[in-house]
């Protein structure tokens, strides 16, 4: 198995165990670190707002499931933490739950002619996040987006 199908089954596993728990798997960070392998899981309630016996219980529970499906040899480290405020923006759902907030979206391909946005998510709709930019409504393709963070 190459490492792209690694990190595949790897994100469909811990993201099937985390949501059946009541989390969102964020990101999945999967890499070699001096001579050893590093497993960084970024997780966090699908409401929001994880604290340290979540990552204490959801290591230990993911550690002991991925020994038992024998995906990750001895020498990789397992870490669980929060996304923390300043983590990415990238799915539908990570969007939903900044409702009301300020973002910061970094676009691959123009809108309106730019390439960077500031402004507060009014909604997301489908595949599209509505900002409000001054006094203006910007509707923007998930598609489009490379990077975004909420301002804090």
């Amino acid at each position: 198995m190459d490492k792209r199908e690694n990190i595949d089954e790897l994100e469909r596993l811990i993201g099937d165990y985390l949501k059946n728990q009541g989390f969102d798997l964020v990101d999945l960070i999967y890499r070699y670190e001096g001579r050893g392998l590093f497993l960084k899981i970024l997780a966090d309630r699908q409401q929001g707002g994880i604290n340290l016996d979540d990552c204490a219980f959801l290591n230990s529970n993911v550690g002991r499931i991925l020994e038992e499906k024998g995906i990750l040899g001895e020498g990789c480290v397992l870490e669980v933490s929060s996304p923390g405020l300043d983590r990415p923006l990238k799915t539908k759902n990570d969007f939903s739950r900044c409702v009301n907030k300020r973002v910061r979206v970094f676009l691959h391909e123009c809108v309106n002619d730019k390439q960077e946005w500031v402004g507060q998510i009014l909604r997301v709709e489908d595949n599209t996040v509505c900002i409000r930019v001054l006094e203006e409504e910007l509707q923007i393709p998930l598609s489009k987006i490379i990077n975004a963070k909420q301002v804090i």
